[in-house]
This record gives C-alpha cells, sequence and structure tokens, in this order.
C-alpha cells in the first residue's frame, strides 16, 4: 500500500534489494515532505484551489506532482541548452508554497 508503484524486479544479490529499499525509502521520503511542506504552507486551509479538475482539493503528493509535470526539461537543437516552460498561476503558486525559483 501507498502512493509508489513497484513492479516486480529479480534482484540477484542481497546488497542489491539492500540498495533498492533504500532508493524505494528516499523516493517515499521525498513525496511525503513534498505534501506536508505544500499543506503546511497553506495552513489554515485545508484545500488548495484548482489541484483538481478545477476544484479545490487536499493537496495531495501525487496531485502536486502531476500539477508540476509540465515543467520538465524541454529538449532543443543540438549545441542549444534545454529550458523549462513558464509555469501557469496554480504551477507558480506550488512553486512559491514549497520554495523553488525555476529560473
Amino acid at each position: 500500500k501507498g502512493p509508489l508503484a513497484v513492479a516486480p524486479l529479480f534482484l540477484r544479490t542481497n546488497q542489491r534489494i539492500d540498495g533498492l529499499i533504500h532508493v524505494i525509502c528516499l523516493a517515499l521520503l521525498v513525496f511525503t515532505l513534498i505534501e506536508r511542506a505544500v499543506r503546511q504552507a497553506i495552513a489554515p486551509a485545508e484545500k488548495l484551489p484548482g489541484l483538481y479538475a478545477g476544484r479545490p482539493a487536499r493537496p495531495t503528493g501525487r496531485l502536486i506532482l502531476e500539477a508540476l509535470a509540465p515543467l520538465r526539461l524541454v529538449p532543443t537543437a543540438a549545441g542549444q541548452p534545454a529550458y523549462i516552460p513558464r509555469p501557469g498561476p496554480l504551477q507558480q503558486h506550488l512553486l512559491d508554497l514549497l520554495g523553488i525559483d525555476p529560473t
């Protein structure tokens, strides 16, 4: 149970099993910290407008990351640096709540 989906995987050594468990735990920790930071930043409000299908919703890690997903680096022609598209109002609000400057 949980927000992270893990597909079945065959690992040959105990060290690799241990490493995979550590990576999964770190991913879950980061996921939870993002959710916690946004919820603390909007307190005492419990819901964030526009996060879920245009309706106010309680910010979950999944909804936050889905809202920020379009801000991935966009590759350009060879020799040109990749860029991040301009964030929309909801994305900019989330970045402000998390204390992230996209420039």
